[in-house]
Order: structure tokens, then C-alpha cells, then sequence
């Protein structure tokens, strides 16, 4: 997402309509948030100035998204008053927010995907036509916005086609489009590759500049510290401090998020590689929309490693995960699991011979919303002993096995029977994560296993995944955090437009070459 337009003030009649107020002070006193069982707000206090980024951090769970959701109208605070420019407010719904200039970018995408990107960002606006459409002026503006921020999308585009990181930029262009004197940002770069954090980045400033106030919420550290002008720490509901950028470190702000001091760096114990166990050979598929996601690809996994697959954001990652777990059919090649083929097995057949998915999209794929945590952690083993038998299920050992788990894997739940979308991203995680390791697999396929959860569950998956390669599991790791791939990989493996650029030894290895490679240079040894 290369920005070679510089960027227009956000002043300009072209980008903001007009009548929207500015918000010098924005204050949040006192705000409390309950829900059944839980109190997710307790009596938080919180501001933000016009010009500046004020960030909120804490481990998911801990009231962020619910403190910026009672500011966006999208729940009804219990207690507190919000203030802004000195007098109190009343916010019920998005609506009033967005009168009083408060917008916000959702962490899980609020997009309608049989739409095109021009109707999902004029959604809910009055046409300048009356009742007529006016989607040519919306798609023009769009393109001036795409073009002064670098958020490069085609407004015809259908939303159902388009990549996650790229569904993030329509999420960026909606609130841009509705001109908000505040932004709130919930966890905006979670899908987005360094490079199109560094640009997402140069427009957040140029917003500050212009007298934009910015809530940036986050659970990356170096991020946070990139950006924010004030950093405010939230844990169990409750703020515990507000500090200055300036002279914090990283470990200071993980103490205050989790409450004790975290391994930020983590050592990886030598482990005895074992026999191949999953091989894919001249490997060649498509995606839905009926183009190529991957070419000729052959790679090998064996028990005991962690075999990293680094890439910019579609680059044939997920079509990569999704053949392997049986969820899309080759155009080409063999996919062989424990010396057997398995390129015609069903998902199921794959699951029985020890193969287990952690999709990259967890609330499309990992889990049924509707369903309990319960039900979440026995979803692909309800037929089968102890949790059923004679076709009734056993409601006392699925609540046994739950409930092991939740202790097990620290999942942070109001109890088995709670719906899992009541759940934070990082317990949902923790959740799938549980399902997928407790039935000890043969190989793993962990697609994007920390994208968007906080450092205390990015610390504790992290773990889990060295756990199971020190048991012999053959682990194939998709993330398009390098940090994460440096951290966790004996070898490494880039994607570029469906075909590996280089795979290359963890140890031997470094960003710069990662990068050259996800940049589409080959290796040179090859």
C-alpha cells in the first residue's frame, strides 16, 4: 500500500462534510458497564485531547472495546457521565455519537459483503439525490480518499472478493468518509502487513495535525509506542494509570496490563526432528473468485517443527490452510498426511488421522457464535465417546471436559454455558486453541493464531505451540507478523503471489531478507 499522493488536510470541503462540531476535550468520567455476571467498567475515568493519539491498552477482556463502545452509542453506560468541550452528553445510539463527531473503526469488520465498497461506506447516509442513488459521487469521493491516504480499494468492487487486509481499508475509508472530529480505532492494524501499518500510521499523524483527536486501541507494544501521545492501562474493568509516552518502556506497560512481569522474548528448546509427516507435492489451486492462488507449491513438515509460511497479506496463505485442512479442492497436485494421500479425503476423514485447523478468521470458521463454550470445545467430537453415546449426548461429561479445559487453558468466561460471542477475541482464541490441542494432533495448521488478541494470550498460544512441537507435533505456522515467525519457526517459508520465494533456516535468517522475498525476490540459493 505504497502512498504516492500527499496527503490533503482533512479540512478540505472534499473529504469532510460540513455541520460536524469539533471536539477540543473529550471526557469520560466515572463510567461503569455491566453485564450479567460481569463488570466490565468499573467507574473508568478517560479523556482525549484534539491533536493528539491517546492509546488504550490492556489484555482483551479488560474493558477496552466496552469503554469506546459506551462512547460510540453502541452500549448504555450503567454510571458515569461523557463529556465533551465541558458539557455533558447524552450518547444512545451511533447516531448520536456521530453528531456529537465520534466515529470508530470496529476490530471485527461491520461490513455487509454482498455489497459493493461504495455501498457499504454510503450505507446508512442520506442521498444528496433524495431518494434517488448517488453512489457515482459516493465512488468519487472514495477514490479521493483512497488517493490522499493510501487506502488503496476500487469502490466496485464487491466486498466478498476483496482480502482481509483490504476489508480493514473500507472499514478505514467509512469512518474517514463520515468526517468524525473523533476517531476511535479498535485494534485497526490488526490485519495489515509493517509496510501498511508505516503508511495507516503517516495518515493518523496527518489527522492529529489537522486537530483530529485519535483513540487507538491496541495490544501491541511497539505500535502504542510508535504512535501515542498517552498510553492509559485498563485491567478487569478498572483503569490502572495514564502515562506519558515519553520514557515508558515495553516491559513497564506489560507489567501494568497483566499484572506481573512477561516473557517478551521467548527460548526455544532444542527438540529431536522426526519423520516427515505431511508433504505436499506440485500443489496448484485457486480461489473462489477464480483466480491462482498457489503454483507448483511443494513443501514438507516434520514431527518436532515449527515450519513458518511468512507473507504479505493474499498471498495464497489462506488458500494454503484451507486445502491442507480439506476445506478447498486442489486444481492440481497430492497432499499426503502419514505416508497416506489424502488430497480426496473429507475434513472430517483429515481430522480423524490427527490433522487439527486454528482457522485465520475465528468467527467465520473457528466457532458457531450461538453456540456455548461448551458446545464450542466438542464441536468436532460430539459423536464420538464420551460426550456421546448411543446418538444422545452425555451433558455431564461434555460439562466435565469444558470445564478442565477453561481451568486448563485459563479461558476467561462467565461459565461453560455462556454464548462464546460474548467472549473477548484473545478467550475465543483460547477456546478454539483448546478444541484443536486436546485431542493431540499428528500436525497442526495454526493460521494466524494471535492475530488480534492481547500480549498475555499472544504469550500464552505462543507457549501451547511450543508445548506441542516438543511433543512431536508437526506444526505449520501462517502469520503475517514477522516477529511472531522469528519467534516461534525452526524454518522458514515465503509466499510470494502463491509460489515460495525461499525457505530458509530460522537461525540463518532476518527481516530484511524475509522482507526482500515477501517483496517477490527470489532467494538467491534457488
Amino acid at each position: 500500500m505504497t502512498n504516492s499522493t500527499a496527503p490533503v488536510s482533512l479540512s478540505s470541503p472534499a473529504l469532510l462534510p460540513t455541520g460536524l462540531p469539533r471536539i477540543d476535550l473529550l471526557e469520560m468520567r466515572g463510567i461503569v458497564k455491566r453485564f450479567p455476571g460481569v463488570l466490565a467498567c468499573d467507574r473508568i475515568d478517560f479523556d482525549v485531547k484534539a491533536g493528539e493519539v491517546h492509546a488504550l491498552l490492556g489484555e482483551n477482556g479488560a474493558g477496552k472495546s466496552t469503554l469506546m463502545k459506551v462512547l460510540y452509542g453502541l452500549y448504555h453506560k450503567d454510571g458515569g457521565e461523557i463529556r465533551a468541550n465541558g458539557r455533558p452528553v447524552e450518547i444512545h445510539t451511533p447516531t448520536d455519537a456521530l453528531r456529537q463527531g465520534i466515529g470508530m473503526v470496529h476490530q471485527h469488520f461491520m461490513l455487509v459483503d454482498t455489497l459493493t465498497v461504495a455501498e457499504n461506506v454510503a450505507l446508512g447516509l442520506p442521498s444528496s439525490r433524495g431518494p434517488l442513488l448517488d453512489l457515482d459521487k459516493v465512488e468519487a469521493r472514495i477514490r479521493v480518499l483512497s488517493a490522499a491516504y493510501g487506502l488503496q480499494v476500487d469502490p466496485k468492487s464487491p466486498v466478498w472478493t476483496l482480502p482481509v487486509g483490504v476489508r480493514q481499508r473500507v472499514e478505514i475509508i467509512k469512518a474517514l468518509y463520515r468526517g468524525a472530529a473523533l476517531l476511535i480505532l479498535d485494534e485497526p492494524t490488526a490485519v495489515l502487513t509493517p509496510q501498511e501499518v508505516d503508511d495507516l500510521f503517516v495518515t493518523l499523524r496527518q489527522m492529529t495535525r489537522d486537530g483530529h483527536s485519535l483513540v487507538f486501541i491496541s495490544h501491541k507494544l511497539r505500535e502504542v509506542l510508535a504512535l501515542s501521545d498517552r498510553i492509559s492501562v485498563l485491567r478487569g474493568g478498572a483503569l490502572v494509570g495514564t502515562v506519558p509516552n515519553q520514557g515508558v518502556t515495553r516491559q513497564q506497560l506489560a507489567r501494568m496490563m497483566v499484572g506481573r512481569e512477561l516473557l517478551l522474548e521467548r527460548k526455544r528448546v532444542p527438540v529431536q526432528v522426526g519423520e516427515t509427516l505431511l508433504s505436499l507435492n506440485d500443489v496448484e489451486a485457486y480461489r473462489i473468485t477464480g483466480t491462482r492462488a498457489l503454483y507448483h507449491l511443494t513443501q514438507t513438515l516434520r514431527g518436532g517443527e515449527i515450519l513458518g509460511i511468512a507473507g504479505v497479506s493474499g498471498n495464497g496463505q489462506r488458500t494454503l490452510a484451507e486445502v491442507i485442512a480439506g476445506l478447498r479442492d486442489l486444481r492440481d497436485g497430492h497432499i499426503t498426511l502419514l505416508g497416506a494421500d489424502i488430497t480426496a479425503w473429507s475434513v472430517g476423514q483429515r481430522i480423524e488421522a490427527g490433522l487439527r485447523y486454528i482457522p485465520e478468521e475465528r468467527m467465520h470458521d473457528g466457532v458457531i457464535q450461538e453456540f456455548s463454550v461448551a458446545e464450542n470445545i466438542i464441536l468436532q467430537d460430539h459423536v464420538r465417546p464420551p460426550f456421546s453415546k448411543s446418538s444422545f449426548l452425555d451433558f455431564k461429561a461434555i460439562a466435565r471436559r469444558s470445564q478442565d479445559l477453561v481451568r486448563e487453558f485459563r479461558i476467561k468466561t462467565p461459565g461453560i454455558d455462556t454464548p462464546i460471542k460474548n467472549l473477548s477475541g484473545g478467550n475465543i482464541q483460547k477456546v478454539i486453541l483448546a478444541r484443536e490441542l486436546s485431542n493431540n494432533p499428528t500436525v497442526l495448521i495454526a493460521a494466524q493464531p494471535t492475530r488480534g488478541v492481547d500480549i498475555g494470550a499472544t504469550e500464552y498460544i505462543h507457549q501451547r505451540l511450543l508445548d506441542q512441537r516438543s511433543q512431536g507435533t508437526a506444526i505449520l505456522l501462517i502469520s503475517e507478523d514477522l516477529d511472531e515467525i522469528l519467534a516461534l519457526s525452526d524454518r522458514i517459508a515465503v509466499l510470494y503471489e502463491g509460489e515460495v520465494m525461499g525457505v530458509v533456516q530460522r537461525d540463518e535468517t532476518n527481516a530484511e531478507e524475509l522482507g526482500l522475498m515477501m517483496a517477490g525476490v527470489r532467494q538467491a540459493a534457488e
